[in-house]
């Protein structure tokens, strides 16, 4: 198991709209991320920032990644989030959210 955590910016006006969004995921975006290897997904917002916390439990996060990109439900769930997102300048290049180093972990 892989431990990831990712920032973005929320866009302040469009902060309730991510929330009553996430409020109610559509369930073949859940059933996505689950058959993707992803468990113990959490979303946090801090002053204008989200970080995203999840587990990964496959063998090729990139393929898994890849499929879940390639399914036409969560891209049309990723077109309705992304408007709402203000991604960081320091991201790496196709990525919306982006990769967090993680410094501390404790059982």
């Amino acid at each position: 198991m892989t431990r990831y955590g990712m920032v973005v910016r929320v866009k302040p006006e469009r902060f309730e709209e991510y929330k009553r969004l996430h409020a109610a995921v559509w369930p073949d975006v859940l059933k996505m991320i689950t058959a993707c290897n992803i468990r113990n997904y959490s979303i946090y917002h801090k002053d204008g920032y989200l970080f995203s916390y999840f587990e990964y439990h496959g063998t090729d996060f990139a393929a898994d990644m890849a499929t879940m990109a390639a399914d036409p439900t969560t891209q049309k769930w990723w077109a309705v989030c992304i408007p709402c997102l203000e991604p960081l300048p320091t991201r790496a290049e196709g990525q919306c959210w982006a990769d967090m180093e993680e410094v501390f972990h404790c059982d």
